[in-house]
């Protein structure tokens, strides 16, 4: 993997697309940083992936992919680094991860575009002049020695100009009328160099493609009270001064009366439109889907404060357009849009469905984490493999699946059809909100606004991860003989009180039931029922068992027999009820417990020992550990216990 420095800037590398390593120590001011996730290529590479998050000051590998040029660059303070506003830019990059791609080589050294410049030439004309500049009011102003080179080497001299105190309240300054003969000029105090030339001519000189190359507007301003001598050829001499990032008032004032949107504030979902880019569909129809695309990205209002849009094409095998982060606001998502060509193939939307879960919605790919995901799949007619097992992963880990299905199957075409209602199969919910059916691709344009209403309407994207939606529940309920029967019940019904409270089914919450003396016992695993109303119902069939208190073996037998068997996208939350201290220890169970990531509530009542509640509990113990005096009083804690499992759940990212 090649080794960068700190100052290195993405513009200087040539090569589109390459994994760098990062030397520590890049977290400082004096690598300049221009925008937010998607970053001007005059920035430090290094720098910008602090600023993402991908990488901290002790560095590392990084990822980096070169995109369009951005019409705006928005400057943000972001893990220590404060990055810079940008007007506009010829070309921008992205920062993930430094995990190679399958199928994807890299290059082993990078290719930089040239950083040598012709020597300057020696010429006759060579002036030097102490110029002061007229007093400004709150200003101080110091003397600047200008002199005079010629060629791209003075690209890298550096005048010092005056700078004037910003105490006026004034960003530019006008020096005041100067003799006749000589014109008046301004400077932008937000010059960062300067260069001077004597070429004949502003058009013959020679820095004039470099800069333009690096995206430099060139001022040329004549140097008052300088002659040349009779030996030079030159006509005047005159300083260049260089204003990066610099856009012509004209040009500016364009941008003022046309600012970027920062997207609709009420629909901040992060979207994925997964295409179908099959031979089947054809150029024209192809067309007719991209041209959807596009009206839709207007229709949401893209922007960072808003929805998010990113597009995966799929034919025998899915590929990434581009992601969330590619393309900021709706104007250069449409040009982007219109520059997908077709992949060819099958029409393989199961495979596809499956890559945007394992790959899309990534953070490096810019899952924000607080936005619902939602994934719009578009088929012609019906897909080439079978979709459900791939839709329902893709639930699970809380992404809201809608499927447009475009000139669907006759009657007689239903025989080739690989998996029958294979929409009602991949859809978030099969309750109409998240399909669509298309007669025909030339009326496909009239679907745009009721699909935005929809996928806009977070309240109703119901596979979202909450807090009630996204969890396998294991109570570890104390039988023994302290309880008595009647106080069991008591238990019993809060544990339904608390059941009660969360969405049940087979990818939303899951609940199982451990009942623990000396021994332990499964009453009913994650897997045995997916309904509330059959949760309560075990529940209530639970039956006391009476004996000794062994917490710590059963905390054990809960992580074997439970939570060994709970999924990979599932939070695992651990609700212990007890009355009494432990005849075991709980301590290593429960170090165990947290270091598997399952959360642990311990809830005590009567006669409990609370420092051994606050062992068992997870960190901080004060939200996880709970003491009750009496077993009527149980019920009283059910919206204080749901209260603290959504506080944490939300305090950490969505997806």
């Amino acid at each position: 993997v090649p080794q960068i420095n700190c100052d290195v800037k993405a513009g200087k590398i040539i090569n589109p697309e390459f994994v760098v390593k990062c030397p520590a120590g890049c977290q400082d001011p004096k690598y300049h940083v221009y925008g937010t996730d998607i970053y001007a290529s005059y920035s430090s590479v290094c720098g910008a992936a602090i600023h993402s998050g991908v990488l901290d000051n002790s560095g590392g590998k990084i990822l980096v992919r070169k995109v369009a040029g951005q019409s705006g660059y928005k400057g943000s303070y972001s893990n220590g680094i404060q990055s810079l506003s940008l007007p506009r830019w010829r070309e921008s990059f992205i920062i993930s991860e430094g995990k190679p791609q399958k199928g994807v080589t890299y290059p082993s050294a990078l290719t930089y575009s040239s950083s040598k410049s012709p020597a300057a030439k020696t010429g006759k004309c060579e002036a030097t002049q102490a110029y002061q500049k007229p007093p400004v009011p709150g200003a101080t102003a110091q003397p600047v020695t200008l002199t005079q080179v010629t060629g791209a080497t003075a690209l890298g001299a550096h005048t010092s100009l005056p700078k004037p105190s910003l105490s006026t309240g004034s960003t530019t300054s006008s020096l005041r009328p100067q003799p006749a003969g000589h014109r008046s000029w301004e400077l932008d105090l937000g010059a960062t160099s300067t260069y001077m030339s004597s070429q004949n001519s502003p058009r013959a000189d020679p820095a004039k493609p470099l800069a333009l190359q690096l995206g430099v507007n060139i001022h040329y301003v004549p140097i008052p009270g300088v002659r040349p001598d009779a030996s030079c050829s030159c006509k005047s001499p005159k300083v260049l001064l260089l204003f990066p990032g610099f856009v012509p008032k004209e040009e500016l004032s364009t941008q003022a009366l046309e600012p970027l949107s920062q997207g609709d504030p009420n629909c901040k979902v992060d979207l994925s439109f997964v295409i179908d880019g099959s031979s089947s569909i054809g150029k024209r129809r192809f067309r007719i889907q991209k041209q959807f695309l596009a009206d839709v990205a207007q229709a949401l209002d893209i922007g960072p404060a808003g929805p998010l849009m990113g597009i995966v094409q799929y034919g025998d095998n899915p590929s990434a357009q581009f992601n969330l982060r590619t393309h900021m606001n709706s104007r250069d998502l449409k040009t982007a849009i219109e520059k997908i060509t077709q992949r060819g193939g099958l029409s393989n939307a199961g495979r596809a469905i499956s890559f945007v879960t394992k790959n899309f919605f990534s953070k490096a790919n810019g899952n924000r984490g607080s936005a619902p995901n939602v994934a719009v799949v578009i088929v012609d007619g019906w897909p080439t493999d079978k979709v459900e097992e791939a839709s329902r992963f893709a639930r699970e880990s809380g992404i809201n699946i809608f499927f447009i299905t475009v000139e669907g199957a006759t009657e007689n075409e239903k025989q080739y059809v690989v998996e029958p209602n294979f929409s009602h199969k991949a859809v978030c919910r099969t309750n109409g909100f998240y399909s669509l059916n298309v007669q025909s691709w030339f009326s496909l344009h009239k679907t745009v606004q009721a699909l935005v209403k929809r996928v806009c309407d977070t309240d109703r994207l119901a596979c979202s991860k909450t807090c009630l939606n996204s969890a396998d529940i294991g109570f570890v309920i104390d039988g023994s003989s302290s309880v008595g029967t009647g106080n069991f019940r008591t238990v019993l019904q809060f544990v339904a009180n608390l059941s009660k409270e969360f969405e049940i089914s087979d990818i939303d919450t899951r609940v199982g039931a451990v009942q623990y003396t000396y021994e332990q016992r499964l009453e009913f695993g994650f897997d045995d029922y997916h309904t509330k109303s059959d949760i309560l119902n075990a529940i209530k069939r639970v039956g006391y068992w009476s004996g000794g208190t062994s917490t710590g073996a059963a905390i054990n037998y809960a992580l074997e027999q439970l939570f060994k068997k709970s999924k990979p996208n599932k939070r695992k939350l651990m609700i212990l009820i007890t009355d009494g201290r432990s005849y075991d220890d709980v301590r290593i169970p429960a170090m165990v417990a947290h270091h598997k990531g399952v959360i642990t509530y311990a809830i005590g009542v009567a006669w409990a020992a609370q420092d051994e509640l606050e062992v068992i509990a997870t960190h901080p113990a004060k939200d996880h550990s709970f003491f009750v005096d009496e077993f009527d009083n149980l019920y009283k804690f059910v919206p204080k216990v749901i209260q603290n499992i959504c506080t944490e759940f939300n305090s950490q990212p969505r997806n």
